[in-house]
């Protein structure tokens, strides 16, 4: 509210009953403000220019006030200046009351909504009539492209002040196109899904996929969140399973939307004393390469599935003190982490960032068996991670999630001199991949690798079987010796002084413009 509508408003009757009601302290600072808001600013010119309504008042000769609503095209309700509004009166029931009123006393009162969004502006000013015959220009310029009301004449208001209304008492509503724009991603997903269903059921299920060592079989579906699935993978002959220790992962079969077959790597996230299951859990990237879509379109129960051994690039250190962090689906190995860390009864918290709770996988799990040991900081409550905090003091800190978060965990460990254990879900997001062009010298072969696909895809695709595992640089398996060129690496596997002369092509890159490999 600004010094004009107070002056306007606050009657000597009004503010007796504020003095009354014990309000009259609050507002005395209107009396005395300099800012008449009496012009109308951007934020006032912009939510005018999108209503397709108000509320009008005007005042008959016998003193009653008269309240009409006023409809249009967004847009009908027009900033001329800062201190006009204008609007085009079309044709109605013909009662003439509000113009009647006009004519006797100029003043109105004008209540501009916004209910989906509970907002309303308040205008009072004085009302200049003009008929339609009397000024073409201006009835042309209030006129809306394709609203064929008969427009009679123009309200041309000349704004006194304003008052932005308190929104507490405003119920949300919303019209045909606010509900439209809404639903509308609900509406392509329903499509996207029924479409999914109509190709699988013609689609005959797989029974079997892979080629690896391992014969698991799935036993079990979860839908932990709505984008992450956990399955439980148990022994084809029903027999034991190799045993393995928490920050084991497993390649896994996968079929691309193109048909190729592929890999994929993924955190044993079950308890490691749990016998005879290993338990994933994916996260569906839409925009990612088809491998967890796969999963999630394909895996059902009873697929038979060649898997490759467990192995284990993230171990826990052995003794001491353990801070465990976890970024989302980083909790999958870090679970794993926490279950051990409970049988050996040694000293440690997990804290568990995540997006919101309905986000967070195996939270329920956790809370549960973890109690005050599990702390989660779920970004829609407003809680951030105190990395200074969590990590200061002796003893390790083990961390896995996106690649924000483990750099700033990596820089925390070095400011503060903490060993910090981490692993990877994904190359690094931020790293722009330029082609580059690659020598193979012991296959006699140059390949041009675009941006688009990392150097062990295109060395796969120009027929050179070459070792790769994890595909997201954790593992080291896909090193290669470096014969010439300058790699950029991106890789958690290596050592400095592997990365000398060696570099993982699964993620890592040239800093120029061609490499030579020892390939």
């Amino acid at each position: 509210m600004g010094r004009a509508f107070s002056d306007i408003t606050f009657t000597p009757s009004v503010r007796a009953m504020q003095e009354r009601m014990g309000s009259r302290e609050q507002y005395e600072g209107f009396d005395v403000m300099t800012n008449r808001a009496d012009r109308l600013g951007r934020m006032e010119t912009e939510f005018v220019a999108q209503a397709d309504h108000f509320y009008q008042a005007t005042v008959s000769e016998t003193g009653w006030p008269y309240v009409q609503h006023r409809g249009g095209p967004a847009g009908f309700l027009k900033v001329i200046d800062p201190k006009t509004v204008a609007f085009a009166d079309f044709r109605g029931n013909v009662q003439y009351l509000s113009v009647g009123n006009l004519h006797k006393d100029d003043r109105i009162s004008i209540i501009v909504m916004d209910y989906a969004n509970q907002m309303r502006l308040k205008l009072i000013g004085r009302v200049r009539l003009v008929e339609a015959a009397d000024d073409a220009e201006l009835i042309e310029r209030l006129r809306t492209p394709g609203y064929a009301a008969r427009i009679e004449r123009a309200f041309v208001i000349t704004v006194e002040g304003y008052d932005w209304n308190c929104p507490q008492h405003i119920t949300p509503r919303f019209t045909e196109g606010e509900i439209n724009t809404m639903t509308a991603p609900l509406y392509a997903q329903v499509k996207r899904l029924k479409e999914q269903l109509a190709a699988s059921a013609a689609k005959k299920p797989l029974t079997e996929l892979g080629d690896g060592p391992l014969a698991l079989v799935v036993g079990g579906v979860r839908q932990l969140t709505p984008r992450v699935r956990a399955y439980e993978l148990k022994g084809a002959d029903g027999g034991g399973l190799p045993a393995v220790e928490a920050g084991a992962h497993i390649d896994v079969p996968v079929l691309l939307a193109d048909g190729s077959a592929a890999t994929r790597s993924y955190s044993i996230a079950s308890d490691p004393a749990r016998p005879g299951v290993y338990e994933i859990a994916v996260l569906r990237e839409e925009e990612g390469k088809g491998g967890s879509a796969s999963v999630h379109e394909e895996y059902h129960l009873g697929l038979l599935l060649r898997c490759s051994l467990p192995r284990n690039d993230f171990a826990l250190p052995a003794d001491g003190p353990v801070a465990l962090i976890a970024g989302g689906i980083g909790i999958t190995p870090i679970k794993a982490m926490a279950h051990t860390l409970v049988a050996a009864h040694r000293d440690f918290v997990l804290h568990y960032a995540v997006r919101s709770r309905r986000e967070a996988p195996f939270l329920d799990q956790l809370e549960r068996e973890l109690g005050q040991r599990l702390v989660v900081y779920a970004a829609d409550e407003g809680r951030r991670l105190p990395l200074d905090t969590v990590m200061a003091g002796e003893g390790v800190t083990v961390a896995c999630g996106p690649a924000r978060l483990l750099d700033a965990v990596t820089e925390t460990g070095k400011r503060l001199g903490v060993r910090v254990l981490i692993e990877r879900f994904a190359a690094d997001a931020g790293a722009v991949n330029r082609p580059v062009v690659v020598t193979l010298k012991r296959s006699r072969k140059v390949i041009e690798v675009p941006a688009s696909a990392s150097i062990l895809e295109a060395v796969e695709a120009a027929g050179i079987d070459a070792p790769s595992s994890c595909r997201i640089g954790n593992c080291g398996t896909c090193r290669v010796k470096v014969l010439a060129g300058t790699p950029e690496h991106r890789d958690n596997a290596l050592s400095d002084e592997e990365r000398a002369d060696h570099m993982c092509i699964c993620v890592s890159r040239a800093s120029g413009d061609t490499l030579e490999l020892d390939l």
